[in-house]
């Protein structure tokens, strides 16, 4: 009876232990990772770096003065050769991050091509491998799969820069943030129900609580972006009011560079900021609509507009004004003009799509290996995307779950810091003021060009 007795207050603790780690590790992967994942794989990762770096091919022989030193000072008869050298090791919520300095004769390249079995060798989820400066990478290791629950990095401090926004959640644990100082123009492509709103939603939360001008574009009668009026400078809803705000929008443009040229300086940033004017966003959602056409008609106002698109493009970014275009589809058989904007278009993120062209033609250009990734997107996980830029580098990113009302909520509550635009006044949504529900389907102002 003793016996028992014992084992049952043993095996007890024991057995409760064991299922609480095993729900947590499929509950809580951040818990289980902090309380058994990183101590394993810090123990694991310290045995073995010497023989995993060497069965990798990531060592060089020493130097002569290092292997005189060995065999003189040491007095061993058998030269090593050397790793690596681990400058810093570092836990976090998701991960593990070395910092590693590289002898001569390696490069960032030779670890980039090793990454994958050092992610079998160390037993994590991924190993993502980053220059961080001449002769240093940092190995960027995830403990899980970080997209399957999107949870977005607490970080202390915002993004450098005042343009600098994060809205989703790269797949080595850091957060993908959104610079228009360093990437002006975007395209964001993707699939009905491929997570492409959920990405534009958060977008215009985090840009809502800055001081910046938000204009919005949605042909779709506005049924994306309508929620979103009362922090908007500027909104169109069909065609043709889509075509005076992009006149309106090049106008502004013009008046600011007669600004810049007035003052002597090359963009808006080096204006005192007592003069200098708010930059602005420009959302663009289903850009195909723009493309679009009945009739003859049509087709001049098709081409002014892509005309105008293109010139904000290729201009607008030292007058502060920003492009955002996103779209189901884009491809050159959209007509005239497609690929010239393309062009523009430094940042692209791409979610699911429907055929490979779309997937070609937003980011086969900048990085051909990423099609493939963009092609094998589940669809039954919505709001992961391909997300790179001209530079090259691109990496899988997935956006945190935000509703629509969500985002209109955020867009009120920040409405105080919409600025007035005289060159937009026209365009500005106009809120209603005698109805007795919630103020959240905003009316639209006419535009008088077009009433």
């Amino acid at each position: 009876m003793t016996d028992i007795s014992t084992l049952w207050e043993v095996g007890l603790p024991l057995a409760t232990t064991a299922g609480g780690l095993g729900y947590a590790k499929v509950r809580a992967p951040r818990v289980f990772w902090s309380l058994v994942g990183l101590p394993v794989t810090r123990v694991r990762f310290t045995m073995t770096y010497h023989a995993t770096m060497d069965v990798c091919g990531l060592t060089v022989q020493p130097s002569r003065l290092r292997a005189f030193m060995v065999r003189n000072v040491a007095r061993r008869s058998e030269v090593q050769p050397v790793p690596p050298k681990v400058r810093r090791v570092r836990g976090t919520s998701t991960g593990m991050r070395v910092t590693l300095r590289l002898p001569a004769g390696l490069e960032p390249a030779d670890v980039m091509a090793a990454s994958e079995r050092l992610r079998h060798a160390w037993g994590v989820h991924s190993v993502h491998v980053v220059e961080t400066k001449p002769g240093f990478v940092e190995l960027r290791m995830t403990g899980y799969d970080v997209l399957n629950r999107v949870r977005m990095p607490r970080s202390r401090r915002r993004p450098s820069g005042s343009l600098a926004v994060p809205v989703a959640l790269r797949e080595d644990g850091s957060a993908f943030v959104r610079d228009y100082l360093k990437v002006p123009h975007a395209l964001t492509l993707g699939a009905n129900q491929s997570g492409k709103s959920m990405y534009q939603r958060n977008l215009i939360a985090q840009l809502a609580r800055l001081d910046v001008a938000l204009v919005g574009i949605d042909c779709k009668r506005g049924v994306e972006q309508r929620g979103y009026a009362p922090r908007l400078s500027g909104f169109a809803t069909t065609p043709e009011e889509a075509s005076g705000l992009l006149d309106a929008l090049v106008g502004e443009m013009e008046a600011r560079f007669d600004l810049l040229s007035f003052a002597g300086v090359a963009d808006i940033w080096a204006l005192p900021e007592d003069v200098r004017p708010a930059p602005v966003v420009v959302l663009v959602d289903e850009v195909a609509e723009l493309f679009l056409t009945a009739t003859k008609k049509d087709e001049e106002r098709r081409d002014r507009m892509v005309t105008q698109l293109i010139r904000l493009g290729q201009l607008a970014r030292a007058a502060g004004i920003f492009l955002e275009v996103c779209g189901q589809r884009f491809g050159s058989d959209l007509g005239k003009g497609a690929t010239a904007l393309r062009a523009q278009l430094t940042g692209r993120t791409v979610h699911r799509v429907n055929d490979k062209q779309t997937a070609e033609m937003g980011v086969g250009d900048i990085a051909p290996d990423a099609v493939v990734t963009v092609l094998t997107i589940p669809p039954d996980r919505p709001g992961i995307a391909v997300a790179g830029d001209t530079s090259g580098g691109w990496s899988r990113i997935r956006t945190p779950i935000l509703t629509a009302a969500e985002a209109a909520e955020i867009c009120a509550a920040h409405a105080h810091l919409t600025p007035y635009l005289p060159a937009l006044a026209a365009h500005r949504p106009v809120m209603p003021v005698h109805l007795e529900e919630s103020d959240t389907a905003p009316l639209v102002k006419p535009n008088p060009a077009t009433a």
